[in-house]
């Protein structure tokens, strides 16, 4: 079979290699479609914190099973799937304590692991997969693992609340991730919704999709302007972007009292205002991956008649052209990016 492999930095290349042999308690599934995430790009550029390169890619990934272990039950060859790639040890104290996502001894699905979605053929353990409703479309099916990212993102911003009902929010980035988290907070019920990017195209697509209001990411009074729009702090910054001067930009809109969730990923240390986090009990949480019912909420989303995933999978490469796939992508100008392997 053929597996997509990051060989060196911004370089892919199909290899063949040997079809996985199924083990018990897991499934063996042919790729339909993966996405190339966010972490995907850092990774291959070389500025990913934890992936190095060579890696084999592929964790937004949607498939077919083809065959199933004599002892899994409660699926079929020829059911279509989608997978939570992260792979817990279930024995450290956060496995054990249903928090999966922040295994001590945590594997990841196309993320230094040996096997990854961009790829023929894969196997992993049941407890990973997630069959996708028949009414999805491929291109829909591959926003479930992506959309559960922003999904948990949300839910850790309720702070004793059930939803984001009454709260003012504001994303910054409107890529992928940034765009989902829209969803998310429309889903949780948020009252206003304010996002940033240095894109123009990205800003309307957002206005489009239902933001409250858009503002360019580079304007030096951001933080002032926007306060200035929404008539006071905001509750919940996402930050889907992670750089020194986003994380910046979230600090003075969450000041004071306000949280500033970490959703995407840094590609290197930032500093913060410390006795201004202190002084005004600012909140920074981190958010990884996701759980289970981020899943189910991420399926329930996608349903809903406003979620339209050609809005969002803006291109789909063959695994031919996996290089320009990822060239496209690293470009930043294409909201996701696919790759169609059958």
């Amino acid at each position: 079979m053929q597996r997509l492999v990051a060989t060196s930095a911004n370089t892919v290349t199909l290899q063949e290699v040997e079809k996985p042999t199924l083990k018990a308690g897991e499934i063996l599934a042919q790729t339909l479609v993966t996405g190339v995430c966010g972490s995907d790009i850092h990774a291959v550029q070389g500025h990913h914190p934890f992936v190095p390169v060579p890696y084999n890619p592929g964790h937004e990934v949607v498939g077919v099973i083809r065959e199933i272990a004599s002892d899994v039950k409660g699926f079929a060859v020829g059911d279509r799937v989608t997978v939570e790639p992260d792979l817990p040890c279930w024995d450290c104290k956060n496995c054990k304590g249903g928090q999966e996502n922040l295994c001590e001894n945590l594997k990841f699905f196309g993320c230094g692991y040996a096997q990854g979605g961009m790829a023929d053929y894969w196997t992993l353990p049941a407890t990973r997969f997630h069959k996708v409703p028949e009414s999805f479309s491929d291109e829909a099916a591959a926003m479930i693992e992506p959309l559960s990212t922003p999904v948990h993102a949300v839910k850790l911003s309720f702070i004793g609340s059930k939803d984001l009902t009454g709260k003012t929010v504001a994303i910054l980035g409107c890529g992928t991730i940034g765009l989902l988290t829209l969803y998310a907070a429309k889903y949780f019920n948020a009252r206003k919704i304010v996002m940033t990017d240095l894109v123009e195209k990205k800003r309307n697509l957002a206005k489009q999709l239902g933001a409250d209001l858009v503002f360019d990411a580079a304007s030096k009074t951001l933080p002032t302007d926007i306060r200035e729009a929404v008539g006071q702090s905001i509750d919940v910054v996402y930050d889907c972007v992670a750089i020194q001067h986003t994380v910046s930009q979230a600090i003075a809109l969450a000041d004071k009292a306000g949280t500033v969730m970490i959703v995407g990923v840094p590609a290197k240390e930032v500093t913060v205002p410390l006795p201004i986090i202190q002084d005004h009990q600012i909140r920074i949480q981190g958010s990884a991956t996701y759980l289970p019912a981020d899943y189910h909420d991420s399926i329930k989303i996608i349903s809903q008649p406003s979620f339209n995933a050609k809005e969002i999978v803006t291109a789909v490469f063959p695994k031919a052209q996996a290089q320009q796939a990822f060239d496209t992508a690293i470009a930043g100008e294409q909201i996701k990016v696919l790759i169609r392997f059958s």
